[in-house]
Parts: C-alpha cells; sequence; structure tokens
C-alpha cells in the first residue's frame, strides 16, 4: 500500500507539486500521466524517498518514508528515466556486483533476472554498446534485484523503438501479476494498454483519478 497525504514539493519560489492525495493498494499497475513538466517525476521521487515533501506525508506500507527512509526504501524498486548505469562494465559483472550490494546470491538473483527480464543476448556486452531497449532491461533487473514489493518505472518506454516498446511493456505486465506498479508516461495508449487505473497530474495537481475500462 502507497499512501500520499497532501504532498507538496517546492523549488525555491516554484511549486512543482500542489497538494496532492492518492493511495495504492498492493497488486495494482497504475499509470502516472501528465504531460512533461507537470510533476510526475517530481512526485515519484519523493515516493522513493530521493526527494523530501515540502509538506504532507508519505507512507509505505504504514511506514513513513520522511521518518524512516531505509525501511520504506527495502519496499521499493526504481528506474529512473536515464538509467545510471556503468557503461564501462559488462552486463553479468554489472548484475552481479548489484546483488552483492543488496546482499543477495548473485548466482541465484543474477540467472533468474536474465530470464525475466529477456537479457541471455547480451549478458556478456559492455553496457555502453546496448541497444537503448537493452540498456531499459538492465535498469529494470537492477532495480528488480532485491525483490521489491513496489516498482516505480518513470518514463520506461522513451525513447524505444516499436518492437523495444512492445518487449518492455509485456515484461512489465508479467512484474505487475506479483508486484505493485506505478508507470509514469505522457503516453495515454501506454496508460490505457498497460494500467488498470490512471492517476493524472497536470501543473503538480492532481486532476483525476480514475479506473481504465
Amino acid at each position: 500500500m502507497i499512501e500520499v497525504s497532501h504532498v507538496s514539493r517546492n523549488f525555491g519560489d516554484f511549486r512543482a507539486v500542489n497538494d496532492v492525495s492518492f493511495s495504492i493498494p498492493t497488486g495494482q499497475i497504475v499509470g502516472l500521466l501528465g504531460p512533461n513538466g507537470a510533476g510526475k517525476t517530481t512526485t515519484m521521487r519523493m515516493i522513493t524517498g530521493f526527494l523530501a515533501p515540502s509538506a504532507g506525508t508519505i507512507k509505505i506500507d504504514g511506514t513513513d518514508v520522511s521518518e524512516n527512509p531505509v525501511a520504506a526504501k527495502q519496499k521499493i524498486g526504481y528506474m529512473p528515466e536515464s538509467a545510471p548505469l556503468y557503461g564501462e562494465m559488462i552486463v553479468a559483472d554489472y548484475l552481479k556486483y548489484i546483488a552483492e550490494i543488496h546482499g543477495e546470491d548473485p548466482e541465484v538473483k543474477v540467472p533468474a533476472l536474465c530470464e525475466e527480464c529477456g537479457l541471455k543476448e547480451v549478458m556478456s556486452k559492455n553496457i555502453a554498446e546496448l541497444s537503448r531497449g537493452n540498456r531499459q532491461r538492465v535498469s529494470l533487473a537492477h532495480a528488480l534485484m532485491h525483490d521489491p514489493e513496489i516498482l516505480i518505472l518513470d518514463e520506461p518506454t522513451s525513447g524505444l523503438d516499436p518492437n523495444q516498446v512492445e518487449d518492455v511493456r509485456a515484461i512489465i505486465r508479467e512484474i505487475g501479476k506479483t508486484r505493485t506498479v506505478i508507470v509514469s508516461t505522457h503516453i495515454l495508449s501506454e496508460v490505457e494498454t498497460l494500467c488498470s487505473r490512471a492517476i493524472i497530474i497536470s501543473g503538480g495537481k492532481l486532476v483525476a483519478d480514475s479506473p481504465i475500462g
């Protein structure tokens, strides 16, 4: 369960998010929809604990993100729009490194995520050599490494070609069968294809929250 209650975020005199409230129960794929600059990414960064709210509270399964950020973050996997990957590393070595950081057994987790995220063909390649679609897959594997209950994806198909878009969407649908997923996008068709619910933000304010279909 994600509970966002009367959350605002200021950057100097500019209010990027203005009194936003919503809750997401376990097991939904929710689209956070809005134009570029609407406040979607700022909202997601506050949920993940990367930014502190200027006002309001955010709770993950009852844990306040501001008061106990480590416990809250352990429940979340986050894939930012521009994934911060180490381009000089081989994919297999990078995923082993991430597994060790999280205290996971790389001999168990890396093969499982290789299968789940469709990385078999690129495990021996340098990350810098990968297509954007495959880099997104590596980033997704990174976000899933500690088996989080909640997965937050910021523009996961941005810049991909049509085939890559469908591949990434298929992975997200499969992941959404066992996890709560928030997908940020400005593409209405993506929300209609992937999500059971849409939360629309414009000008930093929540303007609609409705099931899809």
